[in-house]
């Protein structure tokens, strides 16, 4: 099994604090997959650059207030 990258995210509870957008929901505004939503989520996928800002800017909030770094 490969190792988790050491990104982490407030992706889940984002979406819960902005009434509960759902996982294809915020996929569709972002152009991923639902299944890439739930990979980030559960922290086995880093998504790109554009993607990380496009989550971001959907929450309205800063990329670092989405993801960090552990380690």
């Amino acid at each position: 099994m490969a190792k988790a990258p050491p990104i982490t995210n407030r992706v889940k509870d984002l979406r819960a604090l902005h009434g509960g957008i759902s996982q294809q929901a915020l996929a569709d505004a972002i152009g991923v997959t639902r299944q890439t939503v739930i990979a980030i989520e559960q922290g086995r996928y880093s998504p790109s650059l554009e993607s990380a800002f496009r989550i971001a800017r959907l929450f309205g909030v800063g990329v670092e207030d989405v993801f960090g770094w552990e380690g």
